[in-house]
């Protein structure tokens, strides 16, 4: 499995692009796979700060629920409302339409601190 070369990743599966001071967030098509057909996504309001490596909503599949955690710290200021309407964009299109949140990140250092596409990959053939 190939992922994206131009984001970084958490531990937990999410993945964190950076675009014109905003952080784009997201869960590794890795992490659709474990969950299966996601039915709901519950997101934080806009405004909401998040702390960096905390949780701030949850997915829900067929199979499990699972909490969203923050790559980084900031302030929430675009919710995907696509995925209200549509909750399989997650599955179907993890790295594009269906983003989760965009992150006013408090430190921007705090996203070169997460994984490479190559140290990702590496944590998802370990855990297999």
């Amino acid at each position: 499995m190939a992922f994206p070369d131009d984001v970084r990743y958490t531990q937990e599966h999410e993945w964190a692009r950076e675009e014109g001071g905003l952080v784009t967030v997201g869960i590794t098509s890795y992490a659709t796979e474990q969950l299966g057909d996601v039915v709901f996504v519950e997101l934080p309001d806009v405004g909401r700060t998040l702390e960096g490596g905390k949780s701030f909503g949850v997915v829900e599949a067929v199979k499990t629920v699972s909490d969203l955690y923050a790559p980084v710290a900031g302030e929430v200021v675009e919710v995907n409302g696509a995925i209200d309407d549509n909750p399989a964009l997650v599955n179907q299109e993890p790295y594009g339409e269906g983003w989760l949140v965009k992150i006013r990140p408090a430190n921007a250092a705090d996203f070169g601190k997460l994984l490479s596409h190559v140290d990702y990959e590496k944590l998802v053939e370990e855990s297999h």
